[in-house]
C-alpha cells in the first residue's frame, strides 16, 4: 500500500503495485465475463487507472466502453420499469454524458479522493464502487437500497468513502468537497478533490463562492462542469454570457480549460494532468466538459424545445456508439467479441434486475422508524472545568479553548474570528494559541462557508461555525436546514458539526443584527438545538454540542455577553446535559422563557412577588416538554415569554404541544409574551418598547394569577 506524503496510511490503496500490474495488463481479456454483478471496479486494471497511475490509449478505451455500455443499459432498464411502475420517482438519464462521467470514474481514487457525482453521472457511481444491483434498488425504493429508501433515486453516495451523496439545489454539493479536501489534507492526506456542476448549476451563487474558498486556501479541488447546453429547458444563451464557462477560472487566479466530454480519452487524460499539476502546487481548476444531454431533462420530458437539427446534430456525437466504433477501427475489439459482450451485460442487468425486484418495500421500523439523529455515545467523560464570575461572552472564549485544547480536529471557522476576535469578542485569543490553521478566517459566503464545515465533517474532521449574526444564518439555509440536518436521515452517516449564532435585540443594530431565529431552526428536523442563558449554560451548551455526533445549534444571547455572569462548575458528564432547566419553584404559575427572557421573567418575578416556577426548556430540539407538562399540572396557568416575534419564535410551539398532551392541564387559558409580528426596529426608544421587558411579563403574570 503506498503511503502519503506525512506516511500516513490512506482509507483506501489507489493504486496497485507494479508487479500486479504488470501481471494484470498480460493476462486481461477485456471481454472475459467474471465480475461478480458487474462489479468493474473490482478488475485490477481499473485500478491502475487511478491517479497517478495511468492507463495508455489502447488499455483504456475497452474499459471506459465495458462502463459506458452498462451504464446505458442499465438505464434503459429503469426506463421500462419507470413506465411499468416499478421505479419510484423518476429517471434522470445522463445518455451522451458517459464519456465525462467515465472518465472521471476511472481517475479518483475511492476511499481517498473526495467527489459529489451529479444525477447524470451513473457510470462514474458504478466505477467508484456502486453496484448495478444497489442502484436498482436504490430507484425502486426498496429496503435494500443504499439509502433505505429515505432518500431520492440519485441521492445516494458512500460517504465513509468520501462519494458525498448530492442534494437538489444545484451548487450547494461543491462546498463540501472543499471541505473535505482540505480536512484530508490538513490531516496529512494527499487527496484531491472533484466537485461536479452542470451548465446551469454554475449560475448559483454558491458555485462562486466554492471557487473562491478553494482558491483563497489553495484547496486542490478540480471544478468539472458538465455543460450540456441545456438546463432543463433553458439554454446556454439565457444562462450565461461568456464564450466558455472555464473563462470564469481567470476571476478567481486559477487555470481553467474546455474540452470536447463526449472524448473519454480526452477527458481522462485531461484530469490527469490537472491532478498531477494540483499534486505539485495545490490550487483548484476549472475543466468545462462540452458533453451531451440525449434526452429529456427526465422521462416525462419530451424535450420539445430542441429543434430537429440539434438533436441530429447531438445523435451523431453519441460516445457510446463512437467508442465502439474505435475499438474495431483500432483493432483493440473484434465484433463478435463486443456482440457477446454485450448480450452478456443485458442478459446479467436482467438477472440482476429480478433479484431486486424481488426484494420487499422499505418499511418504517416500529414507533421509532424515522431515524433523524445519530446515536450519542452514553457516558462520555471528558476533564472537568471549573471557573468563577464569568461574563457569558467569557464563557464562549472558555468553551471554544476547552473544545481546541482537547480535540486536536477541532477548527473554527467563520468571518473576523481570527485576530480581531470576531465581532463581539468571544474568539480573542485563539488564534495566538492554535494558530490560523484552526481559527480560520474565511471569504464572505455563509452559505460556501457552511457547506465547506459540512465536508470537513465527513472526512474526520471537527468543525465549529460562527455566524456573525444569527439574522445571516439565513444565508445558509439549505445548507444546514437541508443539507445537514438531513445528512443522517438519507446517507446513515453522522454530520458532527457545531453552529454558533449570535443573537437577539437590545444593542440598538436594527432589524438585520437583532434577531433570535430559534423558531425557525427549531423547525428543522435533525438539527439539535440549544438556548441558554447563564455563563454555566453557554459552556455546557458549546461543549456538548461539540461531542454530540449530529450538527447542533447553540444561540447565544449577544445583550447577555457582558452583562451577565456566573460561575462556572463543569464535572465532565455530558449526559446530563440535555435537560430543561428549572430556575424557581412556586405553585402559582408556570413560566416558559429563552435567552434574555428568562432574565427578564425572573426579574418581573421578583418585582410582582408571585410564587412562579421558572423553566428554560434549553434544548428546543428535540424538545423535552415532559417536565414544563408536570409543572402546568400543578400551577394550571402557563406563561410563554419570547423576543422573537409571535409569529416566529417557539412559544406557540410550546403551547400547543401542552395542549395537544394534556388540554385538562389548564385552569386559564395559556399566555404568550412576545415581540409584535414586525421587523425589530432601529431607534433605542421603539426597541425597548418592541421587546418584551419585566413590567410587561409581570403584568402577563398578574393578570393569569388573577384573572
Amino acid at each position: 500500500m503506498r503511503l502519503n506524503e506525512t506516511g500516513k496510511t490512506p482509507l483506501a490503496t489507489p493504486v496497485i503495485s507494479e508487479a500486479e500490474a504488470s501481471i494484470s495488463l498480460s493476462q486481461w481479456n477485456p471481454w472475459t465475463y467474471q465480475e461478480k454483478d458487474l462489479q468493474i471496479v473490482n478488475n485490477p486494471l481499473v485500478s491502475l487507472a487511478r491517479f497517478p497511475g495511468r492507463l495508455e490509449r489502447a488499455q483504456f478505451l475497452p474499459i471506459a466502453y465495458r462502463a459506458m455500455f452498462l451504464s446505458r443499459v442499465l438505464e434503459e432498464i429503469l426506463v421500462d420499469l419507470y413506465h411499468k411502475g416499478y421505479v419510484k420517482g423518476t429517471v434522470a438519464l445522463g445518455r451522451g454524458n458517459e464519456a465525462t462521467a467515465t472518465a472521471i470514474g476511472l481517475s479518483l481514487r475511492p476511499g481517498w479522493d473526495v467527489v459529489s457525482l451529479l444525477h447524470r453521472d451513473l457510470a462514474a457511481h458504478l466505477l467508484l464502487g456502486t453496484s448495478p444491483y444497489q442502484v436498482f434498488c436504490q430507484y425502486m425504493a426498496n429496503a435494500e437500497s443504499p439509502t433505505k429508501g429515505h432518500e431520492g433515486n440519485v441521492h445516494y453516495g458512500d460517504a465513509p468513502r468520501r462519494r458525498l451523496p448530492m442534494i437538489s439545489h444545484l451548487g450547494k454539493m461543491l462546498s463540501l468537497v472543499v471541505g473535505g479536501t482540505w480536512a484530508a489534507r490538513q490531516a496529512g492526506e494527499n487527496c484531491l478533490g472533484l466537485a461536479i456542476i452542470g451548465d446551469g448549476g454554475s449560475s448559483t451563487g454558491e458555485f462562486h463562492e466554492a471557487l473562491n474558498i478553494a482558491s483563497v486556501h489553495n484547496v486542490p479541488v478540480l471544478f468539472v462542469i458538465e455543460n450540456n447546453r441545456y438546463a432543463f429547458s433553458t439554454p446556454i444563451s439565457a444562462q450565461y454570457h461568456c464564450e466558455f464557462l472555464s473563462d470564469r477560472a481567470k476571476a478567481y487566479g486559477i487555470t481553467g480549460q474546455t474540452i470536447d466530454g463526449t472524448d473519454p480519452w480526452l477527458v481522462y487524460t485531461t484530469i490527469q494532468e490537472f491532478f498531477g499539476l494540483m499534486e505539485r502546487d495545490p490550487a483548484p481548476a476549472i475543466l468545462e466538459c462540452m458533453t451531451l444531454r440525449l434526452c429529456g431533462h427526465a422521462v416525462y420530458d419530451k424535450c420539445e424545445y430542441v429543434s430537429k437539427e440539434e438533436w441530429a446534430a447531438w445523435e451523431a456525437q453519441d460516445p457510446v456508439p463512437r467508442v465502439r466504433r474505435q475499438l474495431l477501427e483500432e483493432g483493440l475489439a473484434q465484433e463478435e467479441e463486443l456482440v457477446a459482450f454485450e448480450a452478456w451485460v443485458r442478459k446479467e442487468l436482467q438477472q440482476i434486475c429480478l433479484r431486486a425486484l424481488r426484494v420487499p418495500p422499505a418499511r418504517p421500523s416500529g414507533k421509532s422508524g424515522w431515524p433523524v439523529f445519530a446515536t450519542s455515545t452514553p457516558g462520555t467523560k471528558l476533564p472537568p472545568f471549573k471557573a468563577q464570575k464569568v461574563k457569558n461572552g467569557s464563557a464562549v472564549t472558555l468553551a471554544l479553548d476547552y473544545i481546541l485544547k482537547h480535540d486536536p480536529k477541532a477548527f473554527l471557522v467563520g468571518l473576523d474570528i481570527g485576530r480581531y476576535g470576531s465581532a463581539f469578542k468571544t474568539c480573542k485569543g485563539l488564534i495566538d494559541r492554535y494558530g490560523p490553521s484552526r481559527v480560520i478566517d474565511m471569504p464572505i459566503g455563509e452559505s460556501g462557508i457552511m457547506g465547506f464545515a459540512l465536508g470537513a465533517a465527513q472526512v474526520g474532521a471537527k468543525p465549529i461555525m460562527e455566524f456573525q449574526f444569527a439574522d445571516f444564518s439565513t444565508e445558509s439555509t439549505t445548507q444546514l436546514g437541508l443539507n445537514a440536518a438531513t445528512w443522517f436521515f438519507r446517507s446513515g452517516s453522522p454530520m458532527p458539526i457545531l453552529v454558533r449564532m449570535p443573537c437577539g435585540g437590545g444593542l440598538t443594530m436594527g432589524a438585520f443584527h437583532s434577531a433570535e431565529l430559534e423558531g425557525l431552526w427549531a423547525r428543522f428536523p435533525g438539527l439539535k438545538v440549544l438556548y441558554p442563558a447563564t455563563a454555566q449554560e453557554i459552556f455546557e451548551a458549546l461543549v456538548a454540542g461539540f461531542f454530540d455526533p449530529n450538527p447542533c445549534v447553540v444561540f447565544e444571547h449577544k445583550l447577555l455577553y457582558w452583562s451577565k455572569s456566573g460561575d462556572i462548575d463543569f464535572n465532565g458528564e455530558l449526559d446530563n446535559i440535555w435537560r430543561p432547566r428549572k430556575y424557581l419553584d412556586g405553585d402559582a404559575v408556570t413560566v416558559v422563557a429563552f435567552g434574555a427572557m428568562v432574565h427578564e421573567v425572573l426579574t418581573a418575578v421578583g418585582q410582582v412577588g408571585i410564587a412562579a416556577e421558572v423553566w428554560n426548556p434549553f434544548v428546543l430540539q428535540p424538545l423535552a416538554i415532559e417536565p414544563v407538562v408536570e409543572s402546568v399540572r400543578r400551577t394550571g396557568r402557563l406563561v410563554v415569554v419570547q423576543e422573537s416575534p409571535r409569529a416566529q419564535g417557539l412559544g406557540d410551539r410550546i403551547i400547543s404541544l401542552i395542549c395537544q398532551i394534556d388540554p385538562s392541564v389548564f385552569r386559564v387559558p395559556p399566555v404568550l409574551v412576545a415581540s409584535p409580528d414586525a421587523p425589530v426596529p432601529f431607534a433605542p426608544e421603539l426597541e425597548s418598547h418592541y421587546r418584551p421587558n419585566a413590567q410587561r411579563i409581570g403584568e402577563a403574570l398578574q393578570a393569569v394569577v388573577t384573572p
